[in-house]
């Protein structure tokens, strides 16, 4: 069989809104979305009746999902809170643990939140210009800590993966709650 080669693309990004086009899947993650992945529940249930709003989007250009290839995306974290703590995403792990990726802030702030199945733990904040390098074997995860929208660019490799279950199963080791002055890191 025959593999046919990739064709060279070129993709606008709009940095401020992180609109990337063409783009040829979109994500949307609502926060019944995330049933469990915050801690006051009765919060979130109250958010879901009250419209279920939309948390993040993620744009992507498809590529295979094979080795040798990259995988681009913009994700979009709106702001807002469920109880105290700041709209994330789910967070994952790749699903081949050896892989990397490499984050770039286009506007807002938040944090980048890391942990390792061995207990490791990073918390990086990011804004724009901001590049974060997520090494292999880390489970990552954003925080938006901001009045507006925090945008970010990712890459990784084709062949990476997502696995959420570890999350829905162990939970993350790291929470961003409001505090009187500042984002509180728990």
């Amino acid at each position: 069989m025959t593999v046919k080669p990739m064709v060279p693309f070129a993709l606008v990004l709009e940095f401020r809104s992180g609109k990337l086009e063409p783009h040829t899947s979109r994500i949307v993650r609502r926060v019944s979305d995330l049933r469990g992945a915050f801690a006051d529940s009765a919060a979130l249930e109250a958010l879901v009746k009250d419209g279920d709003p939309v948390v993040y989007e993620v744009l992507q250009y498809d590529v295979p999902e094979e080795t040798g290839q990259l995988i681009c995306c913009t994700t979009v974290l709106h702001s807002g809170s469920v109880g105290d703590e700041y709209f994330m995403t789910k967070g994952h792990y790749h699903a081949v643990r050896d892989t990397a990726e490499v984050y770039l802030g286009l506007s807002g702030q938040g944090y980048l939140l890391l942990m390792t199945e061995e207990g490791g733990i990073s918390a990086m904040p990011m804004s724009a210009g901001t590049v974060a390098y997520v090494p292999p074997r880390w489970a990552h995860r954003t925080v938006n800590t901001g009045e507006e929208p925090f945008v970010f660019f990712a890459v990784y490799p084709g062949q990476a993966g997502h696995d959420y279950g570890a999350i829905q199963e162990s939970g993350f080791n790291q929470r961003v709650r409001r505090g009187t002055d500042a984002p509180v890191l728990r």
